[in-house]
């Protein structure tokens, strides 16, 4: 079983000092708690053997797994759900953690953005309710017509009612027929309000796309798969809230991404923690680019695709056996 959220500060406050060698304080400022918080967590992760090398090896392998991740990729938190042969869909193991990391990242009076996708539709689904206080919600990008399933609307409006919070959608559509009609409609106050609020959120929450024929921005109609390949010959790698992205994480220079109403990729990086949810394995691509982008503070992914991340590390990560 994945290393609980609640739990995890323990696990990362002992990786540090035992597996890095740093003082009890340089803990303590690294993850932003009191210096009594780090010895009491050291204190359980001794009670429970978490600090036992040849025990945390075989016991924790995932979390040891995740914390290299976090080293090697230099991210802020890695939770990796472990691999079950008993379920029939591995990826809803990866929803059930990411619903509960989500809850445990949201703060009393934060600002939360969401995208949208089939991940996080399901993420919204199965979500706990919680009675959260001043939390409000906002979509991240413009939408999508109505036939189309886990919409920007619905994902953003779902988040909110399980959360007892206020939710914002745009009131827009995620692509326009032209760049001029782009520019006009980023220009009205409304839009453009809501779209200079999306860096002062404090959490952001977001799978990545792929850029071939199953997309979901060719699903919904956005592009066409012919559209989308040209698209990728040109240097696309991913989609991040609706936008287009190249293996740098940067905005691809292209037509599309300029007819899109969406959050700004600067915007998005500006946000504090920033969620990413991966439950396919063909979006290693997408993620490897959201990551060198700087638009992943926060990862949840399955052990397969944990293992290809550090593989992909090279030297930067030691193998976990």
């Amino acid at each position: 079983m994945a290393i609980r959220p609640a739990e995890q500060l323990i696990h990362k406050a002992a990786w540090l000092y035992y597996a890095h060698g740093l003082r009890q304080d340089q803990v303590a400022s690294q993850l932003k708690i009191s210096r009594a918080s780090v010895a009491m967590y050291l204190r359980k992760a001794r009670e429970t053997g978490i600090v036992n090398i040849s025990t945390s090896t075989q016991l924790f392998t995932d979390d040891v797994m995740a914390r290299k991740l976090e080293d090697a990729l230099k991210l802020d938190a890695v939770w990796i759900a472990p691999e079950n042969g008993h379920v029939a869909d591995p990826s809803t193991d990866i929803a059930v953690l990411a619903a509960s990391v989500f809850l445990e990242l949201i703060k009393k009076g934060d600002r939360i953005g969401v995208a949208w996708g089939r991940t996080i539709y399901t993420i919204a689904d199965i979500m706990s309710y919680a009675d959260l206080q001043d939390v409000t919600v906002v979509q991240l990008c413009g939408n999508l017509g109505a036939p189309y399933s886990y919409r920007p609307d619905q994902c953003t409006m779902e988040i909110a009612r399980r959360l007892n919070a206020k939710g914002l959608n745009f009131y827009a559509p995620l692509v326009l027929t032209t760049e001029e009609l782009a520019r006009g409609l980023r220009a009205e106050p409304v839009i453009r309000e809501q779209l200079s609020g999306i860096s002062a959120c404090n959490l952001a929450l977001y799978s990545v796309g792929t850029v071939d024929a199953d997309s979901h921005v060719v699903k919904c109609g956005a592009l066409t798969a012919s559209e989308m390949e040209v698209l990728r010959r040109a240097g696309a790698a991913g989609v991040i809230a609706g936008q287009i992205i190249d293996a740098q994480g940067k905005a691809l220079d292209c037509s599309y991404n300029r007819r899109i109403i969406s959050a700004e990729l600067s915007s998005l990086r500006k946000i504090e923690k920033s969620l990413v949810v991966v439950q396919e394995d063909s979006k290693f691509e997408p993620l490897v680019a959201a990551i060198a982008g700087g638009l992943c503070t926060h990862l949840v992914v399955g052990a397969r695709m944990a293992r290809r991340l550090l593989d992909h590390a090279g030297p930067a990560a030691e193998k976990v056996a």
